[in-house]
C-alpha cells in the first residue's frame, strides 16, 4: 500500500474544516497527477486539459465527502476516471476527434531532428496507448509509466492485484503489437522505459 503523506493528511483536513490555504495544497498535490492521468487516459477524442480542470472542479466540490484521507489518490483516481469517461461520451456525440498531441518537453540540449524523433515517438506512443481496452491502458500508465507497484495500482483501481497483473501482462502485449503495427518499435528501443516493461 502507498503511504499518503502525512503532509497531505493534515492539510486535506484543514480544507475540509475550511482553510483556503489548505485547500490550494490540496489541489497542488493534486493537479499534476490528475493532468498526468487525462493526458495518458483520455484518448485522441479528449482535451485532456478541459477534463483535469473539470475533475479538479469535482474534487474541491466533493472534499469533505473524504472519510479515509489516506485513501486520497485512489479516491482522486477515481474521480478522474469519471470526469474522462463524460468527456468521452461527450465526444463521441459531437463526433468531435482533434487528434490529441502529447509531446515531450523540449529540451535544448537535443538536436531539431532528435527533438523530431522523439516528438513523432510520442505520437506513435500515444496513439498505441490509445488502442487499448481502458482497463489495460489504465494499468499501463499506472506501472510503466508512472513506475508504481502492482500492489499500489490495485489499491487505486480498486481491483485485486492479480487482476492487475493480468491486464498488464495483456496490455504490453498488446501494447507493442500497436507499435509494430505502426513501425515505431525499433524507435522506442534506444529510450525505452527504465525497466523494459514497454
Amino acid at each position: 500500500m502507498m503511504p499518503t503523506d502525512p503532509q497531505l493528511i493534515a492539510d486535506i483536513l484543514a480544507a475540509q474544516g475550511g482553510d483556503p490555504s489548505a485547500e490550494a495544497r490540496v489541489v497542488d498535490v493534486a493537479l499534476p497527477l490528475v493532468l498526468g492521468w487525462c493526458a495518458s487516459l483520455g484518448g485522441p477524442t479528449v482535451d485532456f486539459e478541459d477534463a483535469a480542470h473539470d475533475a479538479l472542479e469535482v474534487v474541491l466540490g466533493r472534499l469533505d465527502s473524504i472519510q479515509d484521507v489516506s485513501a486520497f489518490r485512489s479516491w482522486l483516481f477515481g474521480i478522474t476516471r469519471r470526469t474522462l469517461a463524460k468527456h468521452r461520451r461527450r465526444a463521441w456525440v459531437r463526433r468531435w476527434v482533434p487528434g490529441m498531441d502529447i509531446s515531450h518537453t523540449q529540451d535544448p540540449g537535443h538536436s531539431p531532428q532528435t527533438q523530431a524523433e522523439l516528438s513523432e515517438l510520442s505520437k506513435a506512443v500515444q496513439k498505441a496507448l490509445d488502442q487499448l481496452p481502458e482497463p489495460q491502458r489504465e494499468v499501463l500508465v499506472l506501472c510503466d509509466l508512472e513506475e508504481r507497484s502492482d500492489s499500489e495500482a490495485a489499491e487505486i483501481l480498486g481491483v485485486p492485484k492479480g487482476t492487475v497483473k493480468s491486464r498488464l501482462r495483456l496490455g504490453r502485449k498488446r501494447f507493442r503489437k500497436e507499435l509494430e503495427r505502426r513501425d515505431a518499435s525499433a524507435a522506442l528501443d534506444p529510450i525505452s522505459h527504465p525497466g523494459g516493461a514497454l
